[in-house]
């Protein structure tokens, strides 16, 4: 092996590691997939989420992920944590090799790959929408990310055909994150490159006609519509969605990435140092933010699929973009010497950013957690997933974010209402918000309902057990040292 793909290899593992740093460390089952992994779960155990099913599908119809994850699991014999914890560690590693590619393509030095590489690690939320550069988990967007960085790397490379199946992959895993690389990638095409308009007209027709059977035939069927109030009110506390949330923060810093990297771009044209497919580049970027602004109005109006689409996220392409220029601007703009100690200082406030991130935020949290942590709510888990596959949980709404993770990760089991996720697929579906709404209304002050309260719960939604961290006069089938499971009706045989 040569000394290049060697150093090649430990910089994929500091990327990764620095990455995982930067995140809190890496855990499984907590964040978004309190409904990803459940999701997967429901195809290798058909009796499992029978009522729970209705919010489920809302979100995974989209998606093949689940089913694809579930035939892997099955097929390799290896367990979700381990195959999400390898997804994971495989986004890292191909959006590492896309920065690679696409710095050896645009930038002189070594070193300027190295610092675009760096400020990659830092991870952020993109200002007021749902989305971080990097997550604790592993999310489906952020290999679909992955793959779409590897689309603008092969585009830059000259390699068109290639950067369009590396689109496709990414719509696979994630429709939306797909879909907008999808639109940078195909106008970037139709500006550098005058043999690829028409193939690029001829895909943009068949796009518009699958897009038209969606909204009148297909699942975006109804989706048209607007969002009333009543549906909105489960959307409330998410401020990424409603365009009256975004401040004018949220302005300047998203527009703030395409005049960064125009800026930039100039800079390196007037230097001579611009590449054909350059423009194309910028271009595609631009494009992504004009359709933003054509779908803000609609978003305004509460158009249920303009919502839904979440066109802010176009920013995290954008500030991808920005970062790719100025990663030029600080390691090759000034002098070599200068660019090399920004490059130097810039790589140690991200490790340093990432020791602390892990021993001040997140003191005493192993860097991996693989699998479930085995605490006293696990313990509550083991003990409902012991229990029949039709069994329906009460439990704290906030549990996930309480406890840690949700009922139907851990115990593998309905439960009434999980808040955070449950608020937030709600978005794809009305019936769903309305399932979401009647449960967060009856399920006020949690922590202070009575036994006959929790019993009116129960014979209301056919609850089975009640988990709770307090004391209450129901007949007590399971406890620990915290946690509490309450009978509340006879066990179905």
């Amino acid at each position: 092996m040569t000394r290049e793909r060697l150093g090649l290899l430990g910089g994929a593992a500091a990327f990764c590691l620095v990455a995982i740093l930067n995140s809190g460390g890496y855990r499984y089952g907590v964040g978004d997939q309190a409904f990803y992994v459940p999701a997967v779960v429901q195809h290798l155990n058909e009796d499992l989420f029978p009522r729970d099913r209705l919010l489920l599908h809302a979100q995974d119809r989209f998606m093949i992920l689940d089913d694809v994850a579930a035939g892997l699991t099955e097929t390799l014999g290896i367990s979700i944590p381990m195959l999400f914890f390898g997804a994971y560690l495989l986004a890292g590693v191909l959006l590492f090799a896309a920065l690679v590619t696409i710095g050896r393509t645009l930038y002189r030095s070594w070193w300027t790959v190295a610092l675009l590489a760096a400020l990659l690690t830092l991870r952020h939320r993109i200002t007021q929408t749902g989305a971080n550069t990097l997550e604790s988990y592993f999310h489906p967007r952020m290999l679909a990310f992955a793959f779409g960085a590897w689309a603008l790397a092969a585009y830059v490379r000259g390699k068109g055909s290639l950067a369009l199946v590396l689109v496709a992959s990414a719509c696979a895993m994630h429709p939306t994150t797909g879909l907008w690389f999808g639109v940078w990638i195909v106008v970037a095409l139709a500006v550098s490159d005058a043999k690829w308009r028409p193939p690029v007209i001829a895909l943009c027709a068949v796009a518009a006609a699958a897009a038209v059977w969606a909204v009148s035939f297909g699942p975006l069927r109804g989706h048209l519509g607007r969002m009333d109030a009543a549906w909105a009110s489960v959307l409330a506390g998410k401020d990424y969605i409603f365009p009256s949330d975004w401040g004018l923060s949220f302005w300047l810093v998203n527009f703030g990435y395409v005049a960064v990297a125009a800026a930039i771009y100039e800079m390196r044209r007037r230097r001579g140092l611009v590449l054909p497919r350059e423009l194309g580049l910028l271009i595609g970027a631009v494009s992504l933010a004009v359709v933003f602004l054509i779908s803000w109005p609609m978003m305004s109006a509460g158009v249920a699929l303009a919502l839904q689409l979440q066109t802010s996220r176009i920013f995290w392409m954008l500030d991808l973009l920005a970062s790719i220029y100025i990663a030029w601007l600080l390691a090759e703009a000034p002098p070599p010497a200068i660019g090399r100690a920004i490059v130097i200082v810039t790589i140690a406030v991200t490790c340093a950013r990432g020791m602390y991130v892990m021993r001040a935020e997140h003191a005493g949290d192993p860097i991996v957690r693989i699998g479930l942590p085995e605490d006293d709510w696990m313990d509550a888990m083991h003990w409902v997933a012991k229990t029949n596959t039709k069994t329906h949980v009460l439990a704290d709404p906030g549990h996930a974010w309480k406890y840690g993770e949700s009922v139907r990760v851990a115990g593998e089991r309905d439960v009434f209402l999980e808040e955070v996720k449950d608020s937030a697929v709600a978005l794809y579906s009305r019936e769903v918000a309305m399932w979401v709404l009647g449960r967060i209304q009856d399920a006020q002050d949690f922590g202070s309902l009575t036994p006959e309260q929790f019993q009116a719960l129960a014979n209301r939604y056919d609850l089975d057990y009640l988990v709770v961290d307090r004391d209450v006069a129901l007949p007590l089938a399971y406890r620990n040292d915290q946690f509490r499971i309450y009978q509340l009706r006879r066990p179905t045989p």
